[in-house]
């Protein structure tokens, strides 16, 4: 792993790099930051999944993100079709975006307690011994739910339908992109699918390469 930009450099610490200190949000909620790898067409999964895209570096720098993140945040579909498992990171957990929490309570990210819902107050409670965020109604909503969240910085990890509607919100402040070195053609979901016209700019803080890879973060232009 290299720097490539701001300047270069041949050794990296990742927990350096993703570790900057982040505040808590003008509004009162947490920083948020997007983690993703796409293919170099665009596309975050291959055959349904994201780790198809990956190499160890990614995993490593999704490490390095965790240790410096309070709560992570992902969709239902996401949990279910990765098949989380509880963090490494001691203490940090996971909260799941849902409407209807059909989501596997045995599994061990909910049963060692780590998994929280985060959910629409109108919802019917599933029936397991689960915490839950409730914010809105019909739908989560969104700022309101992070605001509740406790820390400085939340780790936003999709799928491209969450992270759509955590655009429109204006709520993602960050982006850590890995670009994998190979186009996988299909009609793959992207980045974001659904999200409104939207007009946000980013800066690149950093860009890491390995093998091809690209490690690429982005920040919110005041």
């Amino acid at each position: 792993m290299r720097q490539l930009m701001p300047r270069l450099n041949e050794s990296v610490i990742l927990r350096e790099s993703y570790g900057v200190t982040r505040q808590r949000h003008s509004t009162g909620r947490p920083s948020i930051g997007l983690c993703m790898v796409m293919s170099i067409d665009g596309s975050t999964v291959v055959e349904g999944r994201s780790t198809l895209l990956s190499n160890p570096a990614d995993r490593d720098v999704i490490i390095a993100l965790r240790a410096a993140a309070d709560t992570i945040v992902v969709g239902a579909g996401t949990i279910r079709e990765q098949m989380y498992t509880p963090p490494s990171k001691q203490g940090l957990r996971v909260g799941v975006v849902t409407r209807t929490g059909n989501l596997d309570f045995e599994s061990p990210l909910f049963t060692t307690g780590s998994g929280f819902l985060i959910m629409p107050e109108d919802s019917v409670a599933p029936h397991a011994d689960v915490d839950i965020i409730r914010a809105g109604k019909g739908n989560v909503d969104l700022q309101a739910a992070m605001a509740q969240l406790p820390g400085n910085f939340v780790q936003l990890e999709g799928g491209p339908l969450l992270n759509a509607s955590m655009f429109a919100a204006n709520l993602v402040d960050e982006i850590n992109l890995t670009i994998s070195p190979m186009v996988t053609g299909a009609d793959s979901p992207r980045l974001s699918n659904g999200a409104p016209a939207l007009h946000s700019d980013y800066e690149v803080a950093h860009i890491l390469e390995d093998n091809g890879y690209l490690f690429i973060r982005y920040v919110r232009r005041n």
